[in-house]
């Protein structure tokens, strides 16, 4: 399913794109740290930011309650309220860590929330933006589970336990799948079988787009889809500190170096 927003005027400015932050793994001093190092990127381009993205599994876990959010995280947010009051926009995606994030951005923050990849044109460019859990070939047991994870009836279930015990389980669940992607050593170069750069060249044989931006594989990477178009993964922000930024004329992956 995508979803659609319209032309995406940059007036001179730049797009920029990141994800898999991952605040709160794998223990909160570690976790500080990071925010603190995110925070002083988002400052260093707040001034040339027509709108910034934010990819997928910016946080290890988050579950929305009807009435309660997980604590922590207050000088991130609070940083991208104050861009969003300067009137930058900011586009916020579901990952498969904070897949359960529902609305308290959009209305507390004014920042609208994708559960989907996106379509967006930018003065002519075509751009296709996700997270990109759940896409492409394979892992048909995360498809399934995710298919649970996301049904309306488990997570009214998962409602009806305290918050307390139901983050702690959830944190713990949230650590064994980060712990077990570096057990079985996911994070490589797949070659020929990576995943998402199949989705994208399946997506392509149908409908361009110029750029294929996604996340969730932690690797930075930059691939011809067809001579026309270019898939990029966004890499992560535990151990590269990676982005991508759009100028009106090039895309490209970039190192943050605080």
């Amino acid at each position: 399913m995508l979803a659609n927003t319209p032309d995406f005027p940059l007036n001179g400015k730049k797009l920029y794109f990141a994800s898999d932050f991952h605040l709160g793994a794998p223990d909160s001093e570690t976790s500080k740290a990071r925010e603190r190092k995110i925070i002083s990127w988002l400052d260093m381009i707040a001034d040339d930011a027509a709108a910034i993205f934010l990819v997928g599994d910016i946080f290890d876990f988050w579950f929305e309650y009807k009435q309660v959010v997980p604590k922590g995280f207050i000088p991130f947010i609070s940083k991208i309220s104050q861009l969003r009051d300067r009137g930058i926009p900011i586009l916020f995606f579901t990952g498969n860590h904070d897949l359960w994030m529902k609305d308290y951005f959009t209305e507390e923050l004014g920042i609208p929330v994708y559960h989907h990849p996106i379509e967006l044109v930018v003065e002519g460019l075509k751009i296709l933006v996700g997270h990109g859990d759940g896409l492409g070939p394979g892992d048909h047991f995360y498809k399934l589970l995710k298919r649970v994870f996301t049904n309306p009836f488990a997570q009214w279930i998962f409602r009806w336990v305290h918050p307390d015990l139901g983050i702690k389980l959830a944190k713990a669940w949230s650590g064994h799948s980060r712990i077990s992607n570096l057990e079985k050593n996911e994070n490589h170069f797949l070659g020929d079988d990576e995943w998402l750069w199949q989705y994208c060249k399946e997506v392509e044989s149908k409908f361009h787009h110029d750029l294929y931006i996604f996340g969730h594989r932690h690797l930075p990477l930059q691939l011809e889809v067809s001579p026309e178009s270019t898939y990029f993964n966004l890499g992560e922000w535990v151990t590269q500190y990676t982005y991508l930024v759009y100028d009106g004329n090039e895309a490209k992956l970039v190192k943050f170096e605080s």
